[in-house]
């Protein structure tokens, strides 16, 4: 053993984590992580995938009412999604059901072939720009919140960043959907190599309102969000998990625990079409 080697490697690790606690700026670390996003979503959009849906209905006390469990198929036929349940409560479903699922997917498959140039053109072109609203707040989150840089974490030999967000209350949000940030705050797990997001937690610290008060989301609701990366360093989502509380209109509160597991990610075949400029 080296002892003044070892030495050395230890002060380096003493050094590098103060640089990291210390000296990191975590606002340029989400903004770079942003932008990793914006990449996997030019990517994962061309891949279909399994879903699994497990929902779990609470009592006002908390005790399980109803557990319902659903898979789904999305594939990409002619090149946009399209959601086939194929599994409920983990099980096949009944032969009339499978059949009219199959004759369902057949029918929309066929209307899309029939498409003439212009339509294919914009039901791509809307599919491929459907997020926007999303990646705009996306980017707006980053002036949204105050960034901490809270700790580092390791993950299957990763070295990630744990990066805390807090909401600024005196932003003035440029968006709709940007004024929800106000009502959250959130912890995000980043990769120090490719600032690739692999985890995200969310919390609603304020009673959220959508839809002109026709939906009210509780106080401490609150949802998890783990991703996978692939060997190409492509991330998609791999669980999500989503405890919340909401009130419907004037109806009782509906309390829910939700999780979704993704699966079996499959690249569609190449057969779509360019969509850089609107139709």
């Amino acid at each position: 053993m080296n002892t003044v080697h070892d030495l050395r490697v230890f002060l380096l690790g003493l050094a590098t984590t103060a640089v990291l606690l210390g000296q990191a700026d975590p606002r340029e670390a989400m903004r770079h992580a942003v932008a990793a996003e914006a990449s996997n979503w030019r990517i994962a959009r061309n891949y279909g995938f399994l879903q699994r849906v497990e929902l779990r209905r609470l009592d006002a006390q908390g005790r399980l009412k109803l557990t319902e469990v659903e898979t789904y198929d999305i594939t990409l036929p002619e090149g946009t999604p399209y959601r086939q349940l194929i599994q409920r409560d983990d099980r096949p479903l009944p032969a009339s059901e499978e059949k009219k699922e199959r004759e369902n997917l057949a029918r929309s498959s066929a209307a899309r072939r029939l498409e003439n140039a212009g339509e294919r053109a914009k039901r791509l072109f809307t599919y491929e720009n459907r997020p926007e609203w999303q990646r705009d707040a996306w980017q707006e989150m980053l002036d949204a919140f105050e960034f901490r840089l809270v700790g580092e974490e390791r993950l299957d030999g990763r070295g990630l960043l744990v990066i805390q967000a807090i909401p600024r209350q005196e932003y003035q949000p440029r968006s709709r959907t940007a004024r929800l940030f106000r009502s959250l705050q959130g912890r995000f797990w980043v990769d120090q190599q490719d600032f690739q997001i692999v985890k995200v937690e969310a919390e609603v610290t304020d009673t959220i309102s959508i839809g002109a008060f026709l939906v009210r989301v509780a106080k401490g609701s609150r949802a998890t969000l783990e991703m996978a990366c692939a060997g190409d360093r492509v991330c998609q989502p791999d669980r999500l998990q989503v405890f919340a509380s909401a009130r419907l209109g004037l109806l009782a509160v509906l309390r829910i625990e939700q999780t979704v597991h993704y699966s079996r990610y499959t690249e569609a075949p190449a057969s779509r079409i360019s969509t850089a400029a609107t139709p």
